[in-house]
């Protein structure tokens, strides 16, 4: 069986792109094979996020969703695997632990500096689609509110202090977001009963680094969610609807403030 794209891309109308860099689960064969059992289970996987959006082709967006499992290549990071959070545990380009420190490959058989290299080839494709569908919204609306979207457990000590807020909203410091926008946003999510911060402990990775220009009308929003709000955080990892429709409600409540205030 063939391996699958590398993402696949849905073109809406609305000035609005929501991309799911993180909620891929395929990893290539030839380097699974190499991968500890733990590692196989993904536990830093963004998991079931695309569910939480289910309203995106009512509204009119367009999406951006990657196949392939961050442990491959991470779609939220440089190129250049510069580091995006000075003074915390580094998550790099092509990761060789989990979030908690424990090792993705068996001894001996991590990635070398040529193969990390190369996968990049799993990187430019999603970056390249991602850069022509804002460029297309841009020329039909002349603004866009580009939206990247991410879980994370909810309890990490090695990224972070105590139990992460509900919904963590970041736009660099508003260096990749007006700030009207950024401030609107933030207001209708504290206004769904969720703790939400704005620009905390999350500012935004590569993707809202690099593209939110809001000079440029490209205004880029990250959200990090705590993954106990709407799902089981320990294997298998179970999707709890009964939690996410409140989740999902809340999304839908930040967008649309974010695109009102466009």
């Amino acid at each position: 069986m063939s391996n699958p794209p590398i993402f696949h891309l849905t073109r809406g109308q609305a000035p609005l792109l929501v991309s799911f860099p993180h909620s891929g689960t395929f990893i290539p064969p030839e380097i699974a094979s190499r991968m500890t059992p733990l590692a196989l289970t993904m536990p830093d996987t963004d998991w079931h996020v695309p569910k939480l959006y289910p309203f995106l082709d009512a509204i009119g967006a367009s999406r951006i969703e990657a196949t392939h499992s961050r442990y491959v290549v991470d779609l939220n990071r440089p190129p250049d695997d510069q580091d995006l959070y000075a003074g915390q545990k580094k998550t790099g380009l092509v990761p060789m632990d989990t979030f908690k420190g424990e090792p993705l490959y068996r001894d001996g058989e991590g990635p070398s500096g040529d193969e990390i290299a190369a996968r990049r080839k799993y990187w430019q494709p999603y970056h390249d689609a991602l850069a022509q569908e804002v460029s297309r919204l841009k020329a039909i609306h002349g603004a866009v509110i580009l939206w990247d979207a991410h879980s994370i457990e909810s309890v990490l000590p090695t990224l972070f202090e105590g139990r992460l807020p509900d919904l963590n909203l970041g736009t660099f410091d508003n260096k990749a977001c007006d700030k009207d926008i950024a401030e609107t946003t933030l207001a209708a999510a504290q206004a769904t009963g969720f703790n939400a911060v704005l620009n905390a402990r999350f500012k935004g990775g590569y993707i809202t680094r690099h593209y939110g220009a809001p000079k440029k009308g490209i205004n880029a929003i990250q959200l990090e969610m705590a993954q106990a709000i709407y799902m089981d955080e320990g294997p298998p990892f179970t999707y709890r609807p009964d939690k996410a429709a409140k989740v999902t409600t809340a999304i839908r409540t930040m967008i649309a403030a974010a695109m009102d205030a466009l």
